[in-house]
């Protein structure tokens, strides 16, 4: 059984514990649509992750708030945060937490295969939302899409391979990310976005966003030479003493120090 199978093994047997809806009744800052930011001009998905499977503990005691403004500061085109609690150690609060602080579109971070845990995204203040296509047969994946979309949600469909990027397509999905990261082996290799960017339309209104392997600015600025109009940090940032400086250097509008 790979990582990725024990997640959603998990996932599956979490939904159970949860109530069937997830009513809106808090108020959240308005927040633009993500794709429109990326077609403007190039941007950091800021990533809020306290620990991952195959890194342990990155910054468990971050307060996700101070992070968040941080990240929005600088000028972050949104601020994704891991809301799974056994394997990455986040919270459906930190979600609420940071989309009550901010006015930059929000991501929840997490492995859905629910309509509840959409609806519960939702709830918590989350403009965005992550299917991954490996993770979901055919069916859950356009059921969940279709139902993410009817809610006024914008979906980030992530893909690992060719196949999978025509089946984003086909759903018709705006906001497609590509992880380096292979979910079954951990891996990690920014040639996989340099692979699927050959295959991409990118005259389709659609637009590519290069995930984890950001070890350094550099990395992100290969991403976008490759054709990414984002690219989404997490542990870099995470790690970084000055995470602000790492967005600006990384979209341009500092020099590398």
């Amino acid at each position: 059984m790979t990582i990725l199978d024990k997640i959603m093994e998990t996932k599956r047997q979490e939904i159970t514990a949860y109530e069937n809806s997830y009513p809106k009744t808090e108020r959240y800052p308005d927040k633009p649509k993500l794709i429109d930011t990326l077609r403007k001009s190039r941007g950091v998905i800021s990533e809020i992750k306290r620990a991952s499977p195959s890194k342990g503990a990155i910054r468990m005691e971050v307060d996700v708030v101070e992070q968040a403004r941080q990240y929005e500061g600088a000028g972050a085109a949104a601020i994704s945060v891991l809301t799974d609690e056994q394997y990455f150690k986040g919270s459906i609060e930190d979600l609420k937490k940071v989309a009550r602080a901010v006015s930059v579109p929000v991501l929840c971070k997490d492995f859905m295969v629910s309509e509840i845990q959409i609806e519960r995204a939702q709830a918590a203040g989350a403009t965005i939302i992550l299917l991954i296509v490996a993770a979901l047969k055919d069916e859950e994946l356009e059921r969940l899409f279709r139902y993410a979309d009817s809610l006024g949600l914008e979906i980030l469909v992530e893909v690992h391979d060719a196949v999978e990027l025509e089946k984003a397509v086909a759903l018709g999905a705006k906001l497609i990310g590509v992880n380096n990261r292979n979910l079954k082996t951990f891996e990690v290799s920014l040639e996989r976005t340099a692979e699927l960017a050959e295959k991409f339309a990118f005259d389709s209104g659609s637009v590519l966003i290069s995930e984890s392997g950001m070890n350094d600015t550099a990395d992100a600025h290969k991403a976008y030479e490759l054709g990414a109009q984002g690219v989404l940090v997490g542990e870099a940032l995470m790690r970084s003493e000055n995470p602000a400086a790492w967005i600006r250097q990384a979209t341009g509008q500092e020099a590398a120090q």
